[in-house]
């Protein structure tokens, strides 16, 4: 059974998760009626069950000490994650937000491929919504849309046309030279292969010193010594492991229209209009705005162009970026994150504090097994919250020939974290997946509706 070691940031990712800490991404997707008025609760198994990477699980392995590898599950049931879930039709998107949130916070089975998607029905126009659970481990955002992907009827088109038209691989050519002679010869290479692996550990290990070292100034570089752990109090508040999900839909033209009289990007737009969010929500709950700015981790791929999403594992470093919560000027707010957005560029993503992501490269597995519990603790001396854009094909996308209407992303939540911000575009239009600690922000929909809000305030003319 052909196996594949983990990368060094999947096993971080791996070790990471516990109970009380679910480390999950995905997505919630909202679909319209299918053409026969069934719901493709079949149709959405055969899809999932033709990706390969949704047939892998993690094992642990002797060698390297303490890592782990994908392994391809012999007995894999692809009714053990795809369930189909009824809900009562009187706001059904709603209840599939609510629901959402309480199915992403819940653990993945350790010894099963790690996800779950849930076809959830019962809206009276016959409508119907998919959520798409993976664990951070078995994706980064690019992975994970390359791998929810493959339930849409054009994915899973390309990819029949393109098994009819593969070539047949050549049979690869045995040699002499290509394995030792005998059973003497095989354990002979297993122990000069063990040797050197034990004979590099001390090196390793010297490696793990150095790098945490290093990841100790850049936390302290990132974070005057004045401020507390967390600058951003209102999500200060200790993990309880609860989800909590929110939405909004943002009209794209508009975004495009502010970006294109303020200059930059759309994203800085979109980082705005999270500043500002964050802003009407402290000073609706009666709070003054925070006494530092809170530092978002904004995720930038590592991966290389043309490289296949499914290719590799997570490959991601980021930018910090202080939100410019406390900036009353939507418009000074705007012109404050192009300007920190620019410089962050210039410099690239594999350099500066946001580029402690690169520590894991660093890292021999065993300590990944036993430091990343430990380690994690610094996500709340580097960034209060992640905001993250998710690309998705610039396609009319389709389940079953039901047409997908929207698509909100859900990021991870980092240890020690209480909001994620993710964004992606479609047909029009982007979609905003808050996921939040429950206990932490209850009041998650207050912050959702000021997205609308801030948008209104650098587009008026609307």
């Amino acid at each position: 059974m052909r196996s594949e070691l983990l990368a060094p940031l999947d096993l971080a990712f791996w070790h990471l998760e516990s109970t009380a800490h679910p480390l999950h991404l995905g997505a919630l997707a909202h679909f319209g009626p299918t053409p026969d008025a069934t719901y493709p609760t079949a149709l959405l198994a055969d899809r999932a069950t033709a990706v390969p990477r949704l047939r892998k699980r993690v094992q642990d392995v002797l060698i390297p000490v303490g890592g782990a590898a994908w392994t391809t599950d012999p007995d894999f049931d692809v009714a053990r994650h795809v369930h189909e879930i009824a809900l009562p039709g009187t706001d059904f998107a709603a209840e599939t937000v609510r629901l959402a949130g309480e199915l992403m916070e819940r653990p993945v089975e350790r010894g099963l491929p790690p996800w779950e998607m849930y076809l959830l029905t019962g809206a009276p126009d016959g409508s119907f919504a998919v959520l798409v659970k993976l664990h951070h481990a078995l994706a980064d955002g690019l992975r994970a849309v390359a791998i929810g992907s493959g339930i849409f009827d054009e994915t899973a088109a390309a990819r029949a046309a393109a098994r009819r038209h593969r070539p047949a691989p050549a049979r690869p050519r045995r040699t002499a030279s290509a394995s030792p002679a005998g059973p003497a010869g095989l354990v002979g290479a297993a122990r000069e292969h063990l040797g050197d692996r034990l004979g590099g550990l001390g090196e390793r290990l010297g490696e793990l010193g150095r790098a945490v070292e290093l990841g100790a100034s850049v936390v302290r570089a990132s974070r005057p010594a004045a401020l507390a752990p967390t600058a951003f109090r209102a999500l200060a508040a200790a993990p309880s492991g609860t989800r909590r999900i929110a939405t909004a839909v943002l009209d794209e033209q508009r975004v495009q229209r502010v970006r294109r009289g303020a200059g930059g990007t759309a994203n800085d737009v979109l980082l705005a209009v999270t500043a500002g969010a964050l802003r009407r929500w402290l000073d609706g709950r009666g709070e003054s705005p925070p006494a530092a700015d809170p530092r978002a981790l904004v995720p930038v791929t590592r991966r290389r162009p043309g490289t296949p999403a499914l290719s590799h594992g997570n490959s991601l470093s980021g930018y910090l970026l202080d939100l410019p919560v406390t900036e009353p000027d939507p418009a000074v707010r705007l012109a404050a994150v192009r300007t920190a957005m620019d410089r962050n560029k210039a410099a690239g993503p594999l350099r500066g504090a946001g580029a402690v992501a690169l520590l894991a490269d660093r890292l021999p597995p065993l300590a990944h097994r036993f430091g990343a519990p430990l380690a994690s603790g610094a996500a709340r001396l580097l960034f209060d919250l992640l905001v993250t854009h998710v690309p998705l094909p610039r396609v009319a996308l389709s389940l079953g020939g039901a047409p997908l209407r929207a698509l909100f992303p859900l990021a991870p939540l980092a240890r020690g974290q209480s909001l994620a911000v993710a964004l992606s575009p479609y047909g029009g239009h982007v979609h905003v997946g808050l996921v939040a600690d429950g206990r932490a922000v209850p009041d998650l929909d207050a912050l959702a509706a000021g997205f609308h809000a801030e948008l209104d305030l650098l587009d008026p003319g609307v």
